[in-house]
């Protein structure tokens, strides 16, 4: 099983992303464009590991509250396209800790910095044409659970299954 670790987004988060991303094509932006419903943000890449149960029962030892995100930019990994978040250290605290629990528990995952972003678009051509082209919401997304997540890939591209989640914890107001 392919896997990694996620913050999936609501109807409405994921309608402004959706719109940055056509605004990218509309600005004449060119390659293979995220599909709606992979719009994530990936905390940490496991990748071959056939053991979800595994994973799940890291994810549960990890203690956060909700926190929100802002989008702030777009930039560019190479060819790869991406919308990045505001620095969030509430974010970045997410990710170590998920990263710590996989490592407390023998699971593999991918070791390269935590960079917050979500893909927009792979093998992208004409990169520099979003410039101030494409409007960036300024909304924020409230981070409320993390998923586990599994990538097949299909002849129409990969498909991403939520297998789990973990939720924060919500304090009660006294």
């Amino acid at each position: 099983m392919r896997l990694f670790i996620s913050i999936q987004f609501d109807d409405d988060i994921r309608k402004r992303i959706l719109k940055v991303l056509s605004d990218c094509r509309s600005a004449g932006v060119r390659g293979r464009f995220s599909r709606d419903e992979n719009i994530h943000l990936t905390l940490a890449f496991i990748g071959g590991y056939n053991n979800p149960q595994f994973v799940l029962d890291a994810m549960e030892m990890v203690q956060f509250e909700p926190f929100d995100i802002e989008f702030d930019r777009l930039g560019s990994f190479g060819d790869i396209l991406w919308l990045g978040t505001k620095e969030n250290r509430q974010l970045e605290r997410l990710a170590d800790a998920v990263r710590r629990e996989l490592a407390a528990d023998g699971i593999p995952y991918d070791i390269k910095k935590f960079r917050p972003h979500i893909t927009l678009a792979r093998d992208a051509s004409g990169i520099e044409k979003t410039a101030g082209k494409v409007f960036i919401p300024k909304e924020k997304a409230t981070v409320k659970r993390i998923s586990l997540m599994q990538s097949t890939r299909k002849m129409n591209g990969m498909i991403y299954t939520e297998l789990g989640c973990v939720f924060a914890n919500f304090q009660a107001d006294t």
